[in-house]
Parts: structure tokens; C-alpha cells; sequence
């Protein structure tokens, strides 16, 4: 723990908030150690129960983790304003960024022209009664996630896929349920199931999306839901392929106490075939973000369902933000019925996936295993992700270490290819080999 922050209290709410005052303000940073129990109860002159009661309220409000030998910890982004901007250290100066995971600035297509059609025939400012989702929005929607095999009839819209993921969790499930998610898997899945209180399960991931007997084993151990990415899966760039969709559809089939969710926000940038689990389960919902395609700026997602998931998440959303700007809507929808914006997207597809192969088939021939069949990440296996991430960093690379996105599988590092250049391939990865110096195979699940 910093030295410079002691924690006060004489009871576990006076605690756990002198804890949560030291990480707003910064002196309890990301990763700091807590004191253990005994010690902590000690210096406060409380039982240990007291200070035990503090550290569980703050475990399930997402401020913390419990890791074992490695004791309480803050969580690495926890759910709560800090005074200081950034928790997570910035890239040396001079050193590549690979580890933001944001798709390629100069491939997203230009919002300008589209905002500027929109202005000119929008007409008259929309009231409160008449915002919802727009209904030529929600019939697109539908139109395109038919082409893809999704059943459709239900839709509504949220505030991009994270935000359609918590509402969904949030209407189905109570703090403490148990949550089946990929692991390694979407860092930010993982701490918004932290701070929902919900207890993670972690599902193995390889090539073909979430094994069938690391889920098989999940919904033993009580899972309420689960999520999968059907397709450029962070940080792996694993795709639900057909058999594997096949074999969990059987699985799954029937199972009204579980709530099945599929993120698919590679959506139109994927240039693989969905496989789709939609309808496998009584309660389930289709997440496709517009963010990677389009821009992270555009914050919408469209949400399938079932008519009873759907009418959930839409009814919450009228008790607080109320809907997703009919604005935003407009511009959405402006985009997807540009042929000059379709065309876009498939190229910079297309792109992502020529950086992508290449980086593979560059590690491949200086015998470094790494995964990436989709998307605009690589994952790349490691003995010791410190060591990988130090070496790279000092190679002039900085990548992202997997540590944030696992929960019980092996160490990797995880590497962005949209600020890759062809040029960069090469030696990126010699670094990669020299960094990771491989004397064994390594999987990256666990």
C-alpha cells in the first residue's frame, strides 16, 4: 500500500469509504496492496471481522480484488471518478503504441458529411414523448442482422455494447450470481462484472470461441449467464466457427435459468461468417456496436432479443437516461445506407486483416506462437508477461499486458494492429521472439 495513505475507521462502512476516498484522490493507486486483515484490524483497533466486513463491500462494489497469496489489491481501472486523469501508465515517449486495442483513425469514415445532410433535413426538434428508437433505424437492423442469421423481431437500442451488456445483467441478475465469461477475455466485461457485484466464471478460449467443456463446466458451477463474442474476441481475435456454434447450441439448449448474451461489435469490419447462438436459451440477447466500424465516438448499439430481455432492458433505460439520441440514430442510419461508407468499412477490413495475417505469419517463422484469427488484436503467449512487455518497451513497442484481461489463464501480451504499418511487421516481430524467447509451447487458455 502507498505509505503516505492510512486508512480510518471504526466501523466496516467507515472503512471501506476511507478506502474508496484514498482511490478517488489518487493515493491508492491502481494495483496498491491493502494491508491484510489482521494487520489492518490491529492498527485500527477493530476485530478482523470489521475490517473483513469492509474488504467484502468493497470486492463486490468492484474497488478491489482478492488474489490469493498476493492479498487485496485496488482493481486495476476500479468503478469510481480518480482525481487523476489516466490509470493506466501512458506509452514511453518514442516508443510505438500497440496497446490501445482502438481501430485505425485514418480507416473510419468521415462523419463530417453525413452530420451536414443530417442538419440540413432533420426538421423540427424531437420531444420527449416522440424520442425512442426510430423505427426505419430498428427496420435496418433488423434487415441486417437477418442477412447474418439473427433472429430479430425484438429491438431496442443502448449507449454502445458495454452499456447494452450491463443493462442486461442488471435485468436478469443480482449481485453475488455468477457470471460465465471468456477468459482471456474483454477487460472491460471483466470489471463491469466486478462492479456489478456479479461473480466471474472463467471459460477458456481458443481459436473457435469459448471450449464446450469450459462452458459445460460454468453453467455446473451455477453460471446465471453468459457472454460470448462471436467473432474478433478481445484480446485472442478467437470467432465462434460453425461447429463449435453447433456443439454450444446443443448445450445450451433449453436452459431457462441462464441468460446467454453474444457481443458482435467487429460487426461489418469481421471477415469471417457469424455463427450465431441467438434463441439457443429461453432469455437471450444479440449486442452489435456500430463504435468499431464506424468510430468509438458513436455510441450505439442495437440489442436483439427475445420479447421478455428486450422489453427489460428498454423499460430500465425509460427510468433513467430515458433513449439513445434520435440524433445519433440519424447518423447511424445516414452511414449504413452510404454505398461510399459500405465500401469503406470493407476496406479497412480488409486492411486490419492483411496487418494482422502478417504479423502472424511473421512470428510463425521465428517459431512464436500467437493467435488472431479476426479483429485488430494479436495474442501472443508469454512465460513472463513483465519481462515480454519490459523488453518490447525498451525495443521502442509498447504492448499491453494480459495481466487485466485473464482471470486463470496463462500470461500473454496483447498487440493492436491498427497502428501497424507493413514495414513494421518485420521487426516487430523479431523484438516479439527476442522478448519472448519460446523453449516450450504455451496455450492461452488455462
Amino acid at each position: 500500500m502507498a505509505a503516505h495513505y492510512q486508512i480510518e475507521g471504526s466501523t466496516s462502512a467507515a472503512i471501506s469509504a476511507s478506502v474508496e476516498s484514498g482511490i478517488r484522490s489518487g493515493a491508492l493507486a491502481p494495483g496498491d496492496a491493502l494491508p491484510a486483515v489482521r494487520a489492518l484490524a490491529t492498527g485500527l483497533a477493530v476485530s478482523p471481522a470489521t475490517v473483513a466486513r469492509a474488504y467484502q463491500e468493497l470486492r463486490q462494489r468492484g474497488l478491489v480484488v482478492t488474489a490469493g497469496r498476493h492479498g487485496t489489491r485496488v482493481r486495476p481501472r476500479p468503478p469510481v471518478a480518480t482525481r487523476r486523469a489516466g490509470l493506466m501508465p501512458p506509452p514511453l515517449p518514442g516508443t510505438r503504441n500497440l496497446s490501445a486495442g482502438q481501430p485505425d483513425r485514418r480507416l473510419l469514415p468521415p462523419l463530417g458529411p453525413h452530420l451536414a445532410a443530417l442538419a440540413a433535413e432533420i426538421g423540427a426538434p424531437t420531444g420527449y414523448a416522440a424520442a425512442a428508437v426510430l423505427p426505419e433505424l430498428a427496420d435496418a437492423a433488423r434487415d441486417r442482422l437477418a442477412a447474418d442469421g439473427v433472429p430479430a423481431e425484438e429491438i431496442t437500442v443502448t449507449g454502445g455494447a458495454l452499456d447494452g451488456i450491463e443493462r442486461l445483467l442488471a435485468a436478469h441478475l443480482r449481485p453475488g450470481d455468477a457470471v460465465a465469461v471468456e477468459d482471456p477475455g474483454w477487460a472491460n466485461l471483466l470489471d463491469l462484472v466486478a462492479a456489478l457485484g456479479l461473480r466471474p466464471i472463467g471459460v477458456p478460449v481458443d481459436d473457435d470461441g469459448p471450449t464446450e467443456p469450459g462452458v459445460r463446466a460454468a453453467l455446473a458451477a451455477g453460471a446465471r449467464a453468459l457472454v460470448v463474442t462471436s467473432r474478433a474476441q478481445n484480446p485472442t481475435g478467437a470467432a465462434v466457427s460453425a461447429d463449435r456454434a453447433e456443439a454450444l447450441r446443443a448445450l445450451l439448449a433449453g436452459r431457462s435459468d441462464l441468460l446467454l448474451i453474444e457481443d458482435d461489435h467487429a460487426a461489418e469490419l469481421a471477415r469471417v461468417p457469424l455463427h450465431p447462438l441467438a434463441g439457443a436459451t429461453p432469455a437471450w440477447a444479440f449486442v452489435r456496436s456500430v463504435s468499431k466500424p464506424y468510430g468509438p465516438d458513436l455510441r450505439l448499439a442495437i440489442v436483439a432479443g427475445d420479447e421478455a430481455t428486450v422489453s427489460r432492458v428498454a423499460g430500465r433505460a425509460r427510468v433513467g437516461a430515458g433513449w439513445v439520441s434520435t440524433v445519433l440514430q440519424r447518423l447511424v442510419l445516414a452511414l449504413w445506407r452510404d454505398p461510399v461508407t459500405a465500401e469503406l468499412v470493407h476496406r479497412a477490413g480488409e486492411s486490419y486483416e492483411r496487418r494482422r495475417d502478417g504479423l502472424l505469419a511473421a512470428l510463425a517463422a521465428r517459431g512464436v506462437t500467437a493467435h488472431g484469427r479476426t479483429g485488430i488484436n494479436v495474442w501472443v503467449p508469454v512465460p513472463d508477461e513483465t519481462v515480454v512487455v519490459t523488453a518490447l518497451r525498451d525495443a521502442g513497442w509498447s504492448v499491453a499486458p494480459g495481466a487485466l484481461n485473464r482471470i486463470a489463464a496463462g500470461p500473454g501480451v496483447r498487440i493492436t494492429v491498427s497502428a501497424l504499418d507493413k514495414a513494421d511487421l518485420a521487426p516487430l516481430a523479431a523484438a516479439i521472439a527476442r522478448a519472448v524467447r519460446p523453449t516450450a509451447p504455451f496455450g492461452f487458455t488455462a
